[in-house]
């Protein structure tokens, strides 16, 4: 039985425990070996030294800006053309033989299978119980669905559209990935691989840092309404209880103000219990020191009103969330793909469109997608055209096909060694800023396997549509691949796929 072909996409932070995390995957047996390991490198951009144990010929390293775990992920499975993509977080520990289980936890699954699960493991600390932000760890144990160590298949994840970026922690963005897969009509299974999650700090009061997670809690009732903790087997939270401490709070204030004593003492009274309540439940859980007991009591009177304040916070961002699609702009390769390829044009009069290029963009449009050219013009560094020729091309194509939200040209040869001819990743790069979205939430549609290839290195979606002038070497190695650009665009929103 052949082997699963997947790719590893490891998400990180640069954290020190990286290397443990890619050291068996280098060194898997080749028959279990992964085809890619892509580490997203989602530090901030003014962070530009090298990252602990990527410096391996099998390890791509992929920049993606700081855009939030969700948007690393995304980046990083658009990168991969393998059937399925791993996803390990850069905190896991993953044992020597995770490649060899992971393969057989993938072997021979059926076609409704959109992905496979392994366990999490999280020791628990030796003589003492867990600390505050321990409990958060040691929450991960059971989660379901959770992407420390999932693996999907990729023709689902382009069906769904992948991760939605809109979730810009860890936290919730796996939930919704997978309900929405299950939406499409997939299942979902666990695996017997199996990955220990060590415990960290977090610092002393990081119970408060984590009542952000109230903000996405208001996207996902949007998205999934408000039964969709019970279809991941969740409890109710304790967002009601928060509510009715914090008004307790507010009305003792109130009436305090008012003059109304007996009110303000019952109603502080009411507060005080359930702080107590709260903090003696927190306490019991693992406090063991006078610095932890301390800490408790002190957040525990701020959680209920931060919480509040966080899930406001989020219904009033999300008031009208909708499903959105993963991608939200569509760059266009020019020649050859938007009209048909005339070497180094430079007369507007033999600009035709090609035959599907209106429909697509109207298509596009609609969608509320912005739309761009991304174009090599190597004719200019070759001396074959003016770089006012080819402005005189664009406007033309223009004139036919209607406007674009952003244009990119690179007036470089092969020789020059510049960062924006494809399958460089400048001209996308550069593209997604002016536009005011990530890399990640962008498409490339090319006939060429330069184009995929740019798109790859930006961690955008790329779609090749074959003309006669693309090789099949190109074809077989395109992630992605359709009949016309028509037919490109209906792939990218999530309409011809299955």
């Amino acid at each position: 039985m052949n082997a699963p072909r997947y790719a590893v996409v490891v998400p990180t932070v640069g954290r020190h425990t990286l290397p443990r995390v890619l050291r068996p995957l280098i060194n898997a047996p080749p028959e279990a070996a992964p085809e890619e390991i892509v580490v997203a490198d989602d530090r901030p951009p003014d962070r530009t030294e090298p990252l602990p144990g990527t410096d391996h010929a099998r390890i791509r390293v992929l920049r993606t800006g700081g855009g939030g775990p969700a948007a690393a992920r995304q980046a990083g499975w658009h990168s991969c053309r393998s059937e399925w993509i791993a996803f390990l977080d850069d905190d896991v520990a993953p044992p020597e033989d995770w490649p060899r289980k992971l393969c057989a936890d993938l072997a021979s699954l059926p076609a409704e299978v959109a992905a496979s699960q392994g366990r999490i493991t999280v020791p628990p600390p030796q003589g003492r119980g867990p600390t505050d932000a321990e409990r958060v760890v040691l929450a991960l144990q059971g989660a379901p669905w959770i992407t420390a160590d999932m693996a999907y298949r990729r023709s689902v994840l382009e069906e769904v559209g992948g991760f939605d970026t809109r979730f810009p922690r860890a936290y919730r963005e796996d939930t919704d990935l997978a309900l929405r897969v299950e939406d499409a009509g997939y299942t979902l299974v666990g695996g017997e691989r199996e990955c220990v999650h060590p415990l960290r700090s977090g610092g002393r009061l990081a119970s408060l840092s984590a009542q952000r997670g109230n903000v996405d809690n208001a996207l996902m009732d949007r998205l999934h309404g408000r039964g969709w903790r019970r279809r991941v087997g969740e409890g109710p939270g304790g967002l009601r209880g928060h509510v009715v401490t914090t008004a307790a709070l507010l009305g003792a204030a109130g009436a305090a103000l008012g003059g109304y004593r007996t009110a303000s003492a019952a109603l502080g009274a009411l507060w005080a219990v359930r702080t107590a309540r709260l903090a003696g439940e927190r306490i019991a859980g693992g406090a063991a020191t006078a610095a932890e007991i301390t800490d408790m009591a002190v957040s525990s009177a701020l959680i209920p009103p931060l919480a509040c304040w966080q899930r406001v916070r989020g219904e009033i961002r999300h008031l009208r969330a909708r499903p959105a699609p993963a991608v939200r702009a569509i760059l266009f390769d020019r020649d050859g793909t938007l009209v048909e390829d005339v070497p180094y044009n430079g007369d507007p009069d033999k600009v035709r469109p090609t035959p599907a290029a209106a429909r697509a963009l109207d298509l596009a449009r609609r969608s509320g997608l912005a739309v761009g050219v991304v174009t090599n013009q190597s004719g200019i560094a070759r001396g074959l055209l003016t770089p006012a020729q080819v402005h005189a091309v664009n406007r033309r194509v223009e004139e036919l096909l209607g406007p674009f939200d952003v244009w990119r040209m690179c007036p470089h040869g092969d020789e020059d060694g510049c960062a924006c001819r494809k399958p460089e990743p400048g001209m996308i790069d550069s593209a997604a800023e002016e536009l005011g979205v990530l890399a990640c939430q962008c498409a490339l549609i090319g006939d060429i396997g330069s184009d995929v290839e740019a798109a790859r290195a930006a961690g955008a979606r790329g779609v090749l549509v074959p003309t006669a002038a693309t090789l099949d070497v190109e074809v077989r190695a395109a992630p992605e691949t359709a009949p016309d650009l028509e037919a490109a665009v209906l792939r990218l929103l999530g309409g011809g796929t299955r």
